[in-house]
């Protein structure tokens, strides 16, 4: 291997081979042959005179594919379908006159497209119930551990860790709802002709229109498709891959962003992707622990959401029944948008299954915050015990400058407790302090939210998927 020829890293380096195989050249180029071929069948039943040996040689040799000989053909027309129509006619002489009859290079390019795009979301979409399960079970595990609440990343309420992590699964399903739609949106372009119009099957089939009806629909069921599309141009609408683009750059906008807090709580050592025994997270500071998971996030995911802005011009600047500029740019932007969201979910499944959490760093900065945002409670557990409001507040005042001097001037802890436990004119809830400063009674129905959230939302949308798989290894 010379290496001295470009290789798309989200082929060798992120995407599964799974993935990798879906958009693969042979994929593409036996689907052409497939459908070739259910063409002919269908045509044969509707009476004309395709024979049986004629079918046999195309079943024979449809993954049999001559690529140096399709590839010369192509140097030579300068189109692809046809190269292809002729290299499997010097396979199959005898049945060479009836590849392709009737059809024009659509009926195979973006027939083959939406079977692409349908396997592909067969592999995403349980990728992303498996990753949102994992993300559950910690969630789950998590719902009653306390942590600073952060609004403009500057300190606020406490939430808890597992409320947090929903606020995550919230997007993910509704990514999953997105992408669900769009694969039970997704039909077949079908026998549809040059312009849409099916005129070339009505002259093949003598003008008869229930048979043309019948062409179409007996070629959509050979592909397990449900229904076509009514109506075409030379192609289905590329609205459908706007469609589907926009459902996955929406899930990278939600990668992303779980990926972003995910690295903003490791640096602050609250929360810490998965780090292996033997992983090196910089080659110069040894003692380094980088989110490369997480960044590797962030980094496909942005990809994800340019590559939506391929499929909005495509759609947007499409002329009356068709115009080549789409084929180059569909050719890079729909394997990349699906191997690109692969290799996010990889990742992602990975992260969540191994996520680690440091409670007494959590403990250690709710410590550090807690006083100011306590002072209420204190002030209300005063007044209960009979004390004027405004004196209260003001001796709260006082004591919180104080403190907030020592955090701030001096480098020191908040010592605004153990100022009040020192002040005689708090004696009254001296005995109570301990219970007033317990970080559960800070976070609100949150464990509740968790529970509930858990119970009605995230596992009856994962139920149709059954148990949940092994969170993926990754390839780098």
């Amino acid at each position: 291997m010379t290496k001295r020829s470009y290789e798309n890293p989200l082929v060798s380096r992120y995407a599964s081979s799974e993935m990798s195989e879906v958009f693969s050249p042979h994929t593409k180029f036996s689907t052409w042959r497939k459908l070739w071929l259910a063409l002919a069948e269908a045509e044969q039943e509707l009476g004309l005179e395709i024979t049986d040996a004629q079918l046999d040689a195309m079943r024979i040799t449809l993954e049999d594919i001559d690529y140096e000989a399709a590839a010369t053909y192509e140097r030579q027309f300068r189109h692809d379908v046809m190269a292809h129509v002729h290299a499997w006619g010097d396979q199959i002489p005898g049945a060479k006159a009836i590849i392709h009859l009737g059809a024009t290079s659509c009926y195979v390019g973006d027939n083959t497209d939406l079977v692409v795009l349908r396997a592909a979301l067969d592999l995403v979409i349980p990728k992303l119930a498996s990753a949102i399960g994992h993300l559950a079970k910690f969630a789950r595990k998590y719902k009653d551990q306390p942590t600073l609440g952060f609004t403009h990343y500057q300190p606020a309420q406490l939430t808890t860790v597992g409320k947090r992590a929903c606020l995550w699964l919230q997007e993910l399903l509704m990514d999953l709802r997105a992408l669900t739609r769009c694969r039970a949106d997704l039909r077949f372009r079908g026998v549809k002709g040059t312009t849409g119009t099916q005129a070339s099957f009505l002259a093949l089939l003598d003008g008869d229109h229930a048979k043309v009806e019948a062409l179409d629909a007996k070629v959509t069921a050979k592909f397990g498709f449900p229904s076509a599309y009514r109506v075409t141009g030379q192609t289905y609408s590329r609205k459908v891959d706007h469609e589907i683009l926009s459902a996955l750059a929406s899930f990278g906008a939600t990668a992303h962003r779980i990926a972003t807090d995910i690295r903003l709580l490791a640096n602050l050592k609250e929360l810490e992707e998965p780090f292996g025994k033997k992983q090196i997270g910089s080659s110069a500071m040894a003692y380094k622990r980088n989110p490369m998971r997480s960044e590797r996030v962030c980094a496909l995911s942005r990809h994800i959401i340019a590559l939506s802005q391929d499929s909005a011009w495509t759609a947007a600047l499409q002329w009356m029944e068709r115009t080549l500029d789409d084929s180059a740019n569909r050719r890079i932007s729909l394997p990349e948008s699906f191997l690109a969201a692969d290799g996010v979910l990889e990742v992602l499944g990975n992260v969540f299954a191994g996520l680690v959490v440091y409670p007494a760093v959590i403990a250690r900065r709710i410590a550090a915050e807690l006083p100011f945002m306590a002072t209420e409670n204190l002030i209300m557990a005063m007044v209960r015990r009979g004390a004027d409001r405004q004196d209260v507040h003001e001796a709260i005042r006082v004591h919180s400058m104080a403190a907030a001097a020592v955090v701030k001037q001096q480098g020191g802890d908040n010592d605004l407790i153990q100022r009040i436990q020192a002040d005689s004119f708090f004696a009254p809830i001296h005995g109570d302090i301990d219970a007033l400063m317990d970080p559960a009674s800070f976070v609100g129905r949150a464990p509740e939210q968790v529970a509930a959230f858990l119970t009605q939302e995230v596992e009856p949308a994962l139920a149709p998927f059954g148990p949940l798989g092994q969170a993926s290894e990754l390839k780098v």
